[in-house]
């Protein structure tokens, strides 16, 4: 009777609950134009549609159905599958935990949880935020201060007499190597950020499907967690693998596991090992050969292989972004071009309240890490880190205290840039889990 759940809320709350019947609304809504668009071609040859009723059905589709509309476009195969999931509850998740809080609902099933983790594995990509949001503006603090010491420096090397068309004929003589940063461009003033709103405008963009709030993010609280590596490199200590391993840049050669994210990650895990003494494990099987399905698919393979491995302290999720074609996530550091990066975390929650099927009894740890590695990151590297993300579902983030969720570049970046990204990257995480940052 679960496929009936929709009607019986109706029928017991229809007087006082008029938020529940909007949504029903959509849903009823969104199932005749998932029946239109079954029985649109036979109709098509019927009766034959005309323009003016085609510019009126992409009025409604595109704003308030994409999802059906994305599913008609690639073929119709995927109408035969889940079409509550992909079709509705893909576009509006907040329906699905505003039936789950009601307390008639007092039992998830496992239907119920599948479903919610197949919304998961479509929801990272989705951004309910104002285009733009995860990009730091000229105005922020880290980025004035910066760019004056940048002039400062510019004008100290044209007092001394050094042409800046000699040094660049002396980088093309010689390759550019990354140096690591030992005196900081940036210093916070934490005073000014105790509050939680010039927290957030310093930090983070939030999700308009899920709600941060003080109770979560307090700077004191946040730096003062203790984000060391405990144990020696004798055994395993960090693991870097991929939800998502098929992601590609630019110019990645397919089916090379040097290239893509997975060359990445085996980029980053040879610095923390060869550079700063880490013993890392990269693993790099593939879950995503249904993306929707891969955090799903890849649970309970990483808790395996973190029983099997019980020393690993840090777990490092690796992707890349996507955007827009037009917009690329590229910062020129140290005279090489360098793909900017984000932090993610998954917070468990909608607007309505907690998810209390995937609780994340670390999500204060978590928090602490991302924050610690954010603050690091603009006062050694300013501009290289976006804004911390933050979304509704859990992500795999509940498996370990020090987890991290990285969006490296995106899909139009080179080899290269996510490559010289991997090195401050690296850097900045041997800062924060040698205990060097932050400072205390």
């Amino acid at each position: 009777m679960k496929s009936c759940s929709c009607c019986i809320y109706l029928s017991m709350d229809m007087k006082k609950n008029i938020p529940r019947i909007i949504l029903i609304t959509i849903v009823i809504i969104s199932f005749f134009f998932i029946l239109k668009e079954w029985v649109k071609e036979e109709d098509k040859q019927k009766t034959g549609q005309g323009p003016l009723l085609e510019w009126a059905e992409d009025l409604v589709m595109e704003p308030y159905l994409p999802a059906i509309r994305r599913m008609n476009e690639d073929g119709g195969g995927s109408f035969q599958g889940d079409l509550l999931t992909k079709g509705v509850l893909l576009e509006y998740p907040v329906f699905l935990f505003y039936l789950e809080a009601e307390e008639e609902q007092e039992n998830v099933t496992e239907s119920d949880y599948a479903r919610l983790l197949v919304l998961e594995g479509s929801d990272e990509d989705r951004k309910a935020i104002k285009e733009g949001g995860l990009e730091y503006g000229e105005d922020a603090m880290h980025l004035e201060q910066s760019m004056e010491k940048e002039l400062l420096k510019e004008n100290e090397r044209y007092l001394e007499g050094q042409s800046q068309e000699a040094g660049k004929e002396e980088e093309a003589d010689n390759p550019i190597f990354f140096q690591p940063v030992e005196e900081k461009s940036f210093r916070y003033q934490w005073e000014g950020l105790a509050d939680y709103d010039e927290l957030i405008k310093a930090f983070y963009a939030v999700d308009s499907t899920t709600r941060a709030g003080d109770e979560l993010l307090q700077a004191k609280e946040l730096l003062a967690k203790d984000m060391r590596i405990q144990g020696s490199a004798d055994k395993p200590q960090i693991l870097i693998y991929h939800t998502h391993s098929q992601e590609a840049f630019a110019d990645s050669v397919p089916g090379d596991e040097n290239s893509g994210i997975l060359g990445a990650g085996e980029y980053l895990a040879s610095i923390l090992r060869e550079q700063y003494g880490y013993n890392v494990i990269h693993h790099t099987v593939c879950y995503d050969a249904d993306r929707d399905y891969a955090y799903s698919n890849s649970l309970p393979e990483i808790e395996k292989l973190l029983a099997e491995n019980p020393s690993i302290e840090v777990v490092i999720d690796l992707h890349r972004d996507a955007m827009p074609a037009s917009r690329r996530l590229v910062m020129d550091l140290q005279g090489r071009p360098t793909a900017q990066f984000m932090f993610f975390n998954g917070l468990s929650r909608t607007t309505k309240g907690d998810i209390s099927y995937l609780e994340n009894p670390y999500l204060q740890d978590n928090l602490a890490f991302s924050f610690q590695m954010q603050t690091a990151c603009n006062e050694y590297y300013p501009g290289i880190a976006r804004r911390i993300y933050l979304k509704a579902y859990r992500y795999n983030m509940h498996l370990c205290p020090k987890t991290l969720l990285i969006e490296l570049g995106a899909q139009n970046n080179t080899e290269e840039e996510i490559h010289n990204a991997c090195e401050p990257l690296a850097h900045v995480l041997h800062l924060v889990l040698s205990g060097q940052e932050p400072e205390r």
